[in-house]
């Protein structure tokens, strides 16, 4: 446990990140550590397990919360054990079985010394609560990155029962009240202590923690109030997006638990590679081949882009390997929608499959270029090695 690393740390965000860059940051590590990428790989099986340990601490509140405040020993109730954390509780370890000993977690803790004469904060289980996020990669051409597209995705997932409503009772019937902890969801247990009066909270054994018991459940659901479907999605994907983007199609993830919001879908987008052109960020790049004359004389020529051509005019003596920059004909920053630049990098080429009359053309042509026109070439045989 002494060589765990903070958990923020792992996820690469910081501990006053928002919980919607914490996810951002999540879904691109599981995605890159996810064994299916990495068949075979000790060491992305174990990334993938620490990301997910750390995941699942900073996505719960509760968790969170005791993780900023005491570190692992707010959510490992074993850490430090014996060496004076919260597990034995430092000078207190042997004290009545120790703090944190059998029978006691570091809820427990929170009992003693928060619920003295009165009772510590606790989460119902029969509140509303967010339905489970889902996550999906689709693979889309270079120019749907470029200018957004619409895609309809298949995705297998729990659904709300039609039958039942989600509720999963029995059409015509309704949940009653739990008649053990009368629709609290929680028992509570108070007893005196040479230390004082404390009170412990426990989730009821009868409804679960929801307050409330289906005496009639639904015969489609079998009570559960979902069904699991593959259902048919439409996922607008914005202009500009990139391989490793994450599209949010929020309410399309699982459903909520007792009245809580639907989960969100995320959609990680993985974007083909183009032919011809290359892409860095929001700039484009491009090679474009040009002729001979063009290079040696000048000229206009036309540079290919998405649905449109750009005019350019290339300088006498325009050597291989130059380039020049069209602005604003890159690709749309999925944010703000400025365009980034297209750069264009000149290759001459040179002409192959020459006929005898177009041989000789070349040949008279090399007569009658002095050797002035070619500095470097000249410089280069002046050389002495």
């Amino acid at each position: 446990m002494a060589d765990k690393r903070d958990y923020y740390e792992v996820l690469g965000v910081n501990k006053g990140s928002s919980d919607a860059e914490i996810k951002k940051a999540y879904h691109k590590l599981a995605m890159k550590y996810h064994p299916d990428k990495n068949p075979g790989d000790k060491e992305a099986e174990e990334k993938f397990k620490e990301v997910n340990e750390a995941y699942e601490v900073l996505s719960d509140p509760d968790k969170k919360d005791k993780y900023d405040r005491f570190g692992f020993a707010g959510v490992d109730p074993n850490f430090g054990a014996g060496q004076g954390g919260f597990g034995g509780f430092g000078g207190f370890g042997n004290f009545g079985g120790g703090f944190g000993g059998a029978g006691m977690n570091f809820d427990d803790i929170f009992d003693m010394f928060g619920g003295m004469g009165g009772s510590r904060r606790s989460s119902r289980r029969g509140g509303p609560q967010k339905g489970r996020d889902l996550q999906k990669t689709i693979t889309i051409d270079f120019t749907d990155a470029l200018f957004g597209c619409s895609k309809q995705i298949e995705i297998a997932k729990n659904v709300k029962c039609k039958t039942c409503g989600g509720t999963g009772a029995k059409p015509g019937t309704s949940k009653k009240t739990c008649d053990q902890c009368g629709g609290s969801g929680q028992i509570s247990q108070v007893s005196n202590t040479p230390f004082g009066r404390f009170q412990n909270i426990t989730t009821c054994p009868k409804c679960g923690g929801t307050g409330q018991m289906i005496e009639a459940p639904c015969t489609d659901c079998g009570g559960s109030g979902v069904n699991h479907k593959t259902v048919k999605i439409k996922v607008d994907i914005p202009a500009g997006v990139d391989t490793d983007s994450i599209v949010t199609v929020r309410g399309q993830g699982e459903p909520g638990i007792n009245g809580g919001p639907d989960g969100d879908l995320y959609i990680v987008v993985n974007v083909r590679p183009h032919s011809t052109y290359k892409r860095r960020g929001d700039d484009l790049y491009l090679e474009m081949p040009i002729t001979f004359d063009v290079a040696a004389l000048g000229g206009k020529v036309q540079v290919p882009g998405f649905g449109e051509s750009y005019s350019y005019t290339i300088t006498p003596g325009t050597q291989t390997g130059s380039s020049f920059r069209l602005k604003g004909k890159g690709v749309p920053n999925v944010r703000t929608g400025r365009k980034g630049d297209l750069y264009v990098k000149v290759v001459v080429e040179v002409p192959t499959h020459l006929n005898r009359k177009e041989k000789k053309a070349i040949e008279e042509m090399a007569q009658k270029i002095g050797n002035e026109s070619y500095p470097k070439r000249e410089r280069f045989s002046k050389l002495k090695f």
